[in-house]
């Protein structure tokens, strides 16, 4: 993104810029999903719909004259929410298998994997989220303590 030499915000060659990367994204990722050759670039327009949709909210920012440290500040704050809902998610289904689901049998070969696996809370996957979260949750601080 360009910014203008006085420092006040995008042109609007740099707002048309980045409204058509918002919305070519988004179809890009529905081309993706709806041909019909391979499975692979299917499943990769699934990851990228949902990209597209929460980069989506950067769309309204797309305007002349909104300073790119503004986009950049709000694709944090979209980030870091879509990290703590993904580790609600998680929380949510592990409370769902312990209230609604038989526990399993420890006779059985499946229970007895069951019972040895790792719980949600001890994957990495769970804990990067985490950080991740914090990191952004972190940035936002400092960069809203800082005014230019």
């Amino acid at each position: 993104m360009s910014m203008n030499s006085d420092n006040s915000g995008m042109s609007p060659q740099s707002a048309l810029r980045l409204e058509y990367v918002i919305i070519g994204l988004g179809i890009l990722a529905l081309l993706m999903i709806f041909q019909p050759f391979s499975i692979t670039l299917f499943t990769i327009g699934c990851i990228v719909v949902v990209l597209a949709g929460l980069i989506n909210n950067l769309l309204p920012l797309a305007q002349p004259g909104v300073p790119v440290r503004s986009v950049v500040t709000v694709a944090m704050v979209v980030a870091m929410i879509f990290c703590i809902v993904l580790l609600v998610a998680i929380f949510s289904a592990s409370l769902y298998g312990i209230f609604f689901l038989k526990p399993p049998d420890p006779n059985t070969t499946a229970g007895k994997v069951q019972l040895a696996a790792t719980p949600w809370y001890m994957h990495g996957f769970t804990w990067s989220i985490a950080v991740v979260a914090a990191v952004l949750a972190g940035l936002i601080t400092v960069r809203s303590g800082k005014k230019d």
